[in-house]
């Protein structure tokens, strides 16, 4: 699970892809193929910032004025977009309508390409640092959809545990071979980092639907304030205040609010148990952790230094909760 960003800077990182493919760039059928599920032809196309997938990501118009919203990808751009795409076709064309997301208009997948063809939002990321009214908007926003999504409408998908198991191991593969760099808080308590990570696993249960990917870049706010949340390949089963808890992970990042004030006055998230979501940041941070020490995947080169930046920021967060 990528946990990347949208375009920009944070911290004087760079986050964001570089490399993007534009609607031009796409092979003749695959665009023709857009153009059936529209059942018009594309003459405007906008590519959009933020993210870091390298496959397109186009705000396009038709010639009769229709309006949509095109990602695609092959292997070529890198291997688990595609994958990721399908994902997300099969879970946004299952959420219901009442749900504040983009409405699938359709998928063409060749076995190569995958291109999804979604309801153009009109709207825009919200600002960071985050503004205080927009995040109470993006809040309530998350907390509304929580209650919309449980029980969860689409079955068919992974509980959070099974999903992000692989990912909370994190620590533990540190811990068998520490980096040299490795943040000196972390090297000292990394029994206890360890300890956090498993026990936040085993607390991540619910009949939830759960986005999981939560932050500014998978956000849109239109002009009446109502909030969109976009990109759903990792929607999985899970506790209710998942999804606020991992938007505070993005609050935290950017800075400018109490963090903690919020988790206590948050009312999907107040009463949870503490070791829980201190169980899950201490998860991530040792996900992010990881990953930044590693080769950066093919077709996105920046996203081991933004995934450095998160784990900074988590880890600064978890000195706060963990015993000293």
């Amino acid at each position: 699970m990528p946990w990347a960003a949208g375009a920009g800077t944070v911290d004087g990182v760079q986050v964001g892809t570089k490399n993007r493919l534009r609607w031009g760039q796409l092979p003749r059928h695959v665009r023709f193929a857009v153009e059936e599920i529209l059942g018009d032809r594309v003459v405007a196309a906008v590519s959009q910032p933020g993210g870091y997938s390298p496959g397109t990501a186009d705000r396009v118009r038709t010639a009769g004025g229709r309006r949509a919203f095109v990602k695609a990808a092959s292997p070529a751009q890198n291997p688990d977009t595609p994958v990721m795409h399908r994902a997300e076709a099969r879970i946004t064309a299952a959420l219901p309508a009442y749900a504040p997301t983009p409405r699938l208009l359709g998928c063409h997948d060749d076995g190569y390409w995958v291109a999804l063809v979604l309801t153009d939002v009109d709207g825009r990321h919200p600002a960071t640092p985050w503004r205080a009214d927009e995040l109470a908007a993006v809040l309530a926003a998350l907390e509304s959809m929580a209650a919309a999504l449980t029980p969860t409408p689409v079955p068919e998908v992974p509980t959070i545990a099974a999903h992000l198991a692989e990912d909370f191991a994190g620590w533990r593969l540190i811990a068998e071979d520490p980096p040299p760099n490795l943040d000196p808080w972390a090297r000292a308590h990394l029994d206890d980092l360890v300890a956090a990570a498993e026990h936040g696993l085993t607390a991540l249960t619910g009949d939830t639907l759960c986005h999981v990917d939560v932050r500014a870049d998978n956000l849109l706010v239109d002009a009446a304030g109502r909030v969109t949340v976009v990109d759903w390949p990792w929607a999985s089963r899970g506790p209710a205040w998942l999804d606020t808890a991992m938007l505070l992970v993005d609050v935290r990042l950017h800075g400018g609010h109490d963090t903690e004030a919020l988790l206590r006055r948050l009312p999907v998230i107040a009463d949870v148990d503490p070791e829980a979501i201190t169980g899950l940041y201490a998860g991530l941070a040792g996900f992010f952790t990881d990953r930044a020490r590693r080769p950066p995947p093919p077709g996105i080169p920046t996203v081991r230094a933004f995934q450095r930046a998160q784990s900074e920021a988590v880890l600064n967060w978890l000195t706060e909760r963990l015993p000293s």
